[in-house]
């Protein structure tokens, strides 16, 4: 590895990010509807179209007319942290945590909203013993957890006669996985992830016992304005019918519809997992291929498919941190350090708008680039 040639080709879109993520193929800012812009998110304009990005939502992810769909300011942190504020406290809680994320609602439970929960813990690149899971609790996980490449193996593990109930920050698995609503009563996400659209706006989806909740249970602490969802002891229902709690950009909404209708024209759900599932495996195939790199998680059934971590043979974050300069300054790979909270290596992310033929012309760029930082440390150290 230390004479590797420089390739002479690069990713078509070297955008490797987790977040903001790649743009869909063939993406331009020209296509985006305009209408909109300039006008109230309130006009009956603005609400038809927030209306139709949320029934595209709903359609695309094939969501029984029991759940609800609302658009929330904060990205998937203020969607996540709307249910918290609003829904605990009548049970106990358990919550998991497994990468950094996880750990911040770990916090928010514990410091903020001072519930004493339960926590179930496990190292980077690990998950908990999720048969732990004690369902007479409310309970608070991430899907896919994107700072550790670390995922959920599935629902089966979500209690059907649960008495809690389930809250799954979803933000880097809906519409990367077939997801089991009935399981889920509470999901967030974030269009910057698998649709790579724009920040800043979350997606809440409840089920019908978190409504139920909701209407029968009043926390004990102050609410601020942005995570009301109740009206005069009711559901606050305009909120899943395009009437936002706050005003959004509707530049972003368009940005998430382009992206829906993007979505529909290669096959819906189906086809945006299989293009996840596709960059995974190329990606995976470069990682086997080579000695020096390794999955952070280490069991297939608990790795991600989308947000990919990588380690790298002896590198320390100041390696790492080298290693992407180079690949970043060659155009050949964006924002493919490691989370800073993470171990050192690589993130890739292989979601569904990222073109498998990128992911497999990485590979050359990765030899390149470890050869490179490799070669240059050590020269230093000499």
């Amino acid at each position: 590895m230390t004479d590797v040639t420089k390739p002479a080709t690069t990713p078509a879109r070297p955008h490797f990010s987790s977040g903001p993520c790649a743009k869909p193929p063939g993406y331009d800012p020209a296509k985006l509807a305009t209408q909109v812009l300039g006008r109230s998110h309130r006009s009956k304009l603005g609400k038809d179209r927030l209306a139709y990005c949320i029934a595209l939502m709903r359609e695309l992810l094939n969501l029984p007319e029991t759940h609800r769909i609302g658009i929330v300011p904060g990205s998937d942190t203020g969607a996540f942290e709307m249910a918290m504020w609003t829904m605990l406290g009548a049970r106990p809680v358990t919550t998991l945590a497994w990468e950094s994320f996880g750990e911040g609602w770990v916090t928010d439970a514990a410091k903020q909203l001072k519930l004493d929960p339960t926590v179930l813990r496990a190292d980077y690149g690990q998950i908990p013993d999720l048969n732990a899971v004690d369902w007479s609790n409310d309970v608070l996980f991430t899907w896919n957890g994107t700072t550790s490449g670390v995922r959920v193996p599935n629902g089966d593990w979500i209690a059907d006669d649960r008495e809690g109930l389930s809250f799954a920050d979803a933000t880097s698995a809906v519409f990367a996985y077939d997801l089991p609503w009935d399981k889920i009563d509470v999901a967030t996400f974030s269009w910057q992830k698998v649709l790579g659209g724009e920040g800043g706006h979350g997606v809440l989806i409840l089920g019908p016992r978190a409504v139920e909740r909701l209407e029968q249970y009043t926390p004990s602490w102050p609410l601020p304005k942005v995570f009301r969802l109740m009206s005069k002891g009711k559901l606050a229902e305009g909120v899943f019918k395009g009437e936002t709690i706050n005003t959004p950009s509707m530049l972003a909404v368009e940005d998430a519809i382009f992206a829906l209708e993007w979505s529909k024209t290669i096959g819906g759900a189906k086809a945006l997992i299989a293009r996840a599932q596709a960059n995974a495996d190329a990606l995976n195939a470069i990682v086997e291929s080579r000695d020096w790199l390794g999955h952070l998680a280490a069991d297939p059934a608990t790795r991600s498919i989308t947000s990919v971590c990588l380690t790298v043979e002896g590198a320390d974050a100041d390696f790492i941190k080298k290693m992407a300069s180079l690949l970043e300054k060659a155009d050949a790979a964006y924002d493919v350090a490691g989370y800073r909270d993470a171990p050192a290596g690589l993130r890739i992310w292989c979601g569904a708008t990222v073109d498998t033929a990128d992911i497999e012309a990485l590979g050359p760029w990765l030899d390149w680039a470890y050869a490179e930082t490799k070669a240059a440390l050590s020269a230093t150290a000499a």
